[in-house]
């Protein structure tokens, strides 16, 4: 809850501070990695700092918690809190490290605001930090204690390196030590840990895309020229290595029940829609399920073979493909993915996954056809700019 005192201040000064936010946030990464330059070693990314995605994403998500603080004093945005911790229990974020961004944090909001910053403002929007770090440490513990070990973070070797599509590969993993497996849930995600040619760890996050709950851990990423991890994971990593995988995290699962399933996907993000399905079919699962999917070739559709082998196993589930470049009797529609033409059953859970354009694209043409806001889902890869960006 946010305090009488600090309710007034924050919100005359929200308005300049979710301006500026976006150079405080490049200057406390500044400060912070200039102080602790180890921190790129196996937490922060380099790719997300350069191209100022990491930046823009915590910018985004201060702003987005204040605005809700001030527009409902005695609550917190509890699902894009929620999405947060996940991704910080996938890196194995501890309480004391709240302390190190709280520090060159405040230093960096000092400095850019100093032509009008007061003990009051400061103390005002430290409360707001802080009700904010303390809503997340207590999501992350419960998430931690939930796990099968005290271990977040453990080795698995890799078993299966197959390719998927023109330019993805499969990776299929099993656990390298006595480390208790915790169960994944279909549609969650593992943190992978890769050794950079110069002997930095980089970390990014890949969803699974197979069969839930199991003691194997299979992950698909597609090949990102310009990027630094998946260049490594499809030259360097080889049968017989070992890899660190964070515990499966993130809360865009399957819900239960059976009401109906519509899941879109976009290139990639194919993979939670493939790891759902597949999930189903080993349940037997008898809800309607549609699964919307595009694609710029079918050749470079990445568990082509897998989704349609599990839809057809379900006896409620129907596919849709559209390919930016058709090909003769492939049954897809011409073009991007639209929801004009397509009739989303009532009552269904819509989940997306693809390009940040794509799941906005369809997220509001979801809304237009009536699916109601808390039913479509959505999960993204790298740092969360949705908040950010709207």
């Amino acid at each position: 809850m946010l305090s009488a005192q600090s309710l007034p201040l924050i919100t005359a000064t929200l308005p300049l501070v979710g301006e500026r936010m976006p150079v405080i946030a490049r200057n406390f990464y500044g400060r912070m990695f200039a102080a602790h330059p180890e921190l790129f070693d196996g937490l922060f990314s380099r790719s997300n700092q350069k191209n100022g995605s990491q930046q823009q994403a915590l910018a985004g998500s201060i702003a987005a918690f204040a605005t809700h603080l001030v527009n409902n004093p005695e609550t917190t945005p509890e699902a894009m809190l929620s999405r947060i911790a996940h991704k910080h229990v996938s890196l194995d974020i501890r309480p004391e490290q709240y302390d190190v961004v709280y520090q060159y944090l405040f230093e960096a909001i000092a400095e850019e605001l100093s032509e009008v910053i007061t003990p009051e403002i400061v103390d005002a929007w430290t409360e707001v930090y802080w009700l904010m770090a303390h809503a997340l440490i207590k999501l992350e513990s419960g998430l931690y204690s939930a796990a099968a070990s005290d271990h977040p973070l453990a080795p698995w070797v890799v078993v299966a390196k197959e390719a998927a599509g023109t330019d993805a590969v499969t990776f299929t993993l099993e656990p390298a030590d006595d480390t208790p497996v915790t169960p994944s849930l279909p549609g969650q995600y593992v943190s992978v840990t890769v050794r950079m040619p110069d002997g930095i760890h980089q970390v990014r996050q890949y969803s699974l895309s197979a069969s839930a709950g199991t003691d194997t851990r299979v992950f698909t990423t597609r090949l990102d020229a310009d990027g630094e991890v998946s260049p490594a994971l499809h030259r360097d990593v080889q049968i017989g290595d070992q890899l660190i995988l964070s515990n499966p995290c993130g809360d865009i699962t399957l819900s239960t029940g059976d009401s109906p399933l519509v899941l879109a996907s976009a290139g990639i993000g194919c993979t939670p829609s493939a790891s759902i399905l597949r999930s189903l079919a080993d349940q037997g699962s008898r809800r309607e399920v549609l699964v919307l999917h595009a694609e710029s070739t079918l050749e470079r559709w990445a568990l082509r073979d897998q989704m349609l082998e599990d839809v057809a196993l379900l006896e409620a589930a129907e596919l849709e493909l559209w390919l930016e470049v058709p090909s003769d009797g492939d049954g897809a529609h011409d073009g991007f993915m639209s929801l004009a033409n397509v009739a989303i059953p009532e009552n269904a859970s819509v989940y997306l996954c693809g390009p940040l354009p794509f799941m906005r694209s369809l997220r509001s043409q979801a809304l237009e056809s009536g699916v109601p806001a808390e039913r479509i889902h959505y999960e993204v890869f790298g740092p969360d700019l949705w908040l950010a960006g709207s």
